[in-house]
């Protein structure tokens, strides 16, 4: 299935997706940890964020572990992000994907990491961790 060849890193920290009000200035808490993401909208200030300083009563999804893409992802790549979610969708582990400039991040539960990694290694991709 891997046409592209993909080198996985597996990020240390857990994280947390959060949702905040629009309106609401982005909270001190967010700014922690190895990846930090902030992305607002006119509906909503959503941060992902390592899970260790979010406030308890915050609205929030726990329990993530971030697979980064190693390397620079040129804009006229096509279908990362689809063959990645085909491969994990078949084995039953749902994603939140996180794109930056140079690359993409896979979030998968705390729970379906040993899945996720196991099936990646399956399909040809290597998986870097500490």
């Amino acid at each position: 299935m891997a046409a592209i060849k993909l080198k996985f890193k597996l990020l240390n920290d857990t994280l947390g997706v959060c949702k905040l009000d629009s309106s609401e200035d982005v909270p001190r808490w967010a700014y922690q940890g190895e990846f930090f993401s902030i992305t607002k909208t006119s509906d909503e200030l959503s941060i992902v964020c390592s899970e260790s300083g979010i406030p308890k009563d915050a609205v929030c999804e726990r329990s993530w572990r971030a697979l980064k893409i190693v390397g620079i992802l040129d804009f006229s790549l096509i279908g990362i992000l689809s063959i990645v979610s085909f491969v994990l969708a078949k084995a039953g582990v749902s994603i939140f994907a996180i794109s930056t400039y140079n690359t993409d991040y896979i979030l998968v539960k705390e729970k379906d990491l040993a899945n996720a990694l196991q099936t990646l290694r399956s399909e040809g991709f290597e998986i870097e961790t500490d």
